[in-house]
């Protein structure tokens, strides 16, 4: 079965965020690199996606300049690079005709944020009827704030607070909604052998 590598919003734009100091994964560059090494050197496809905001003039509004890969990724020539506006890498975007007339039959994720725009991609894939794999520890989050939590706390208030989320937790509990469902979960040491 022919595969592709899916890399979501690994992008400067998330760097430029406060919350980028309490990130789950900061060797998430390093990590999405041995993936996409790997899946060249056996032929697969690589996608490259990317967030974007127009008009929000937010980090993620490509008149930010920080709609770009993060320092450390590049596509190489013929990887094509998506850009997205909605959570999933599918909806506003040309990938599953891409993944068709590529014969992809599995997709292998990774990417910023593990619970929103990767888990989000891996539900998507699986309901379209690719063979899904969630390389979690190529994947990044951030704590997030109850939901009735104040706006405009500074990171250290978010972190105090008992009731955000941590990281762990996030990633824990986005492993036990894809398992054996939607995704199987792998490590990049798994899919690269180093």
């Amino acid at each position: 079965m022919k595969s592709a590598l899916v890399v979501i919003d690994v992008q400067e734009s998330f760097r430029r965020r406060p919350n980028w100091a309490a990130v789950s994964n900061p060797e998430i560059v390093d990590k999405v690199g041995r993936l996409v090494t790997a899946a060249r050197s056996r032929g697969d496809l690589v996608v490259w996606v990317l967030h974007t905001e127009p008009g929000s003039g937010t980090v993620f509004d490509p008149e930010s300049g920080f709609v770009r890969l993060m320092d450390g990724l590049e596509p190489a020539d013929g990887e094509p690079v998506l850009t997205k506006t909605s959570h999933n890498a599918f909806t506003t975007t040309n990938l599953q005709q891409l993944l068709t007339r590529q014969g992809v039959g599995e997709l292998v994720v990774s990417g910023i944020r593990t619970e929103q725009c990767c888990e989000t991609t891996a539900r998507v894939a699986s309901d379209l009827g690719y063979q899904v794999v969630f390389v979690t520890d190529a994947t990044a989050t951030h704590p997030i704030e109850h939901r009735d939590a104040p706006a405009g706390r500074s990171l250290e208030e978010v972190l105090a607070d008992p009731r955000t989320l941590g990281t762990d937790e996030i990633v824990a509990r986005t492993e036990y909604a894809l398992a054996g469902r939607f995704a199987r979960i792998a490590t990049v040491e798994e899919l690269t052998g180093s």
